[in-house]
């Protein structure tokens, strides 16, 4: 493996990471829903190169990255009138912020940086889970029913809209296959059918670390889940700590995301942080995203969770400062 080092923010109290993270959430939210307009824009302005989409605009995500799959987005593309408008049809659909999620504290952190926020257009997200354990939603083990209580629960609807949130069926807990088998056409059928596109991709993925160095539900050295490059989703049984039952969505799908972030606070975290960041041939399911994602990867961290690991910090540039909450 080699060394990719990613942008790394450190903060010196927890309050300044949930900041942080807000505002780089917003800024993922900002460059989603402004997309397809740009997309647009460069169709109707393109040449005949011969490069498809992807090609020239790798940083597209969501809907574009299925029209990236489609026969119709390889090869040449020509002016004529009729196939711009032909394609600005396909791209009149309202854009959408996807976005996953995984649990445990970060849920904490997105609950202290986003509630505060009045730019948050909660109405054209689609939020889907990083990992699940496969609990009753009113355990607080569930990461949906952590979501829920700690920030779906407090959003104003009338306001801000209401996000479309897709969940596990609660039903299927007691059978991990199908719970993941299920989770995956929830995934199949917002992001296209399985034949046209070889992989989802979110706008941001939001991950935690735990003190054991895993990820979502992917452990390390562990029923080779950190293998698997073809499902979406898997099960995951006889987990070695916390709920034994889980899915979690794979590697590839994880590091195929437009962006990502880690979220990583605490001294508990200090050891992991440290074989992570300085020796990323050990293949710790983080190790891999910091390689398979090159350049899409930001880590937010306290000070207390970098504890005697050499790293270079950067200083985090807000891009969206908080506008003041209404009275």
């Amino acid at each position: 493996m080699t060394t990719n080092v990613p942008r790394v923010y450190a903060f010196h109290e927890l309050k300044d990471v949930a900041g942080a993270v807000a505002d780089y959430v917003v800024h993922a939210q900002t460059a989603a829903l402004n997309k397809d307009v740009n997309l647009t824009n460069q169709i109707l302005t393109r040449d005949n190169s011969g490069k498809n989409i992807t090609e020239v605009n790798g940083n597209l995500s969501g809907s574009s990255s299925v029209l990236s799959n489609t026969p119709e987005s390889s090869g040449k593309y020509t002016h004529k009138r009729n196939h711009s408008r032909h394609r600005s049809k396909k791209l009149s659909v309202e854009p959408r912020f996807k976005i996953a999620l995984s649990g445990g504290s970060l849920v904490q952190v997105l609950h202290d940086g986003l509630l505060t926020r009045t730019d948050i257009q909660w109405g054209k997200w689609d939020i889907f889970f990083a990992d699940e354990r496969l609990v009753p939603f009113e355990s607080e083990e569930s990461n949906f029913g952590q979501v829920k209580r700690k920030i779906l629960d407090h959003i104003d609807i009338a306001k801000y809209g209401k996000p479309n949130v897709y969940h596990i069926n609660e039903t299927l807990i007691g059978s991990p296959q199908e719970c993941a088998d299920n989770y995956e056409k929830q995934l199949i059928k917002n992001f296209a059918r399985r034949d046209s596109v070889k992989l989802p991709m979110f706008d941001l993925f939001l991950l935690g670390c735990a003190p054991d160095g895993h990820i979502a539900s992917l452990f390390p050295n562990f029923q080779d889940n950190l293998r698997e490059k073809y499902a979406w989703c898997i099960a995951v049984e006889n987990a070695p700590s916390g709920p034994s039952s889980r899915i979690s969505l794979t590697v590839p799908v994880i590091c195929h995301s437009h962006r990502l972030a880690f979220v990583v606070e605490g001294s508990t975290k200090a050891p992991i942080l440290k074989t992570i960041m300085e020796r990323p041939e050990k293949g710790l399911p983080s190790s891999i995203v910091n390689e398979g994602a090159a350049g899409r990867v930001s880590w937010f961290v306290d000070d207390d969770a970098l504890n005697d690991v050499f790293i270079t910090k950067k200083k985090y540039k807000y891009r969206h400062p908080v506008p003041a909450m209404n009275e």
